[in-house]
């Protein structure tokens, strides 16, 4: 019975874990998705969606991941030039973690996309 109890313990953590990570990265995509490449807009004007590369979007997630206190251990960001998706990825200690791990930690990575239209 501890150990189902323990199991359930260390599987709620898990699980928090990962909903911390995934509102994390819902929040890095937004942040690149509203990240628009001035000299793109300027060069060929906006038109269904606003212009996105990926230096333009990985300094969006940089900044969004240094306001947000957050660590992650990696992340990684890929745009076709409307969409941007983003990826996560962190290391954590879980309760009873030595229990069902063996003292490792556990990865929890999330991937988040998003796209910033506009009207025309």
């Amino acid at each position: 019975a501890a150990l189902m109890a323990f199991g359930a313990v260390a599987a709620s953590d898990a699980f928090l874990e990962q909903q911390e990570v995934q509102a994390v990265c819902d929040g890095a995509a937004l942040a690149a998705a509203n990240a628009t490449d001035e000299a793109a807009v300027y060069a060929t004007g906006v038109g269904t969606a606003l212009p996105l590369t990926r230096a333009s979007t990985q300094a969006a997630v940089a900044d969004q991941l240094a306001d947000g206190g957050t660590v992650l251990h990696s992340w990684s960001t890929e745009t076709d030039g409307a969409e941007v998706t983003v990826r996560c990825t962190r290391y954590v200690e879980i309760a009873f973690g030595w229990l069902f791990l063996g003292g490792q930690p556990l990865e929890r990575t999330a991937v988040a996309g998003a796209r910033a239209p506009t009207t025309p």
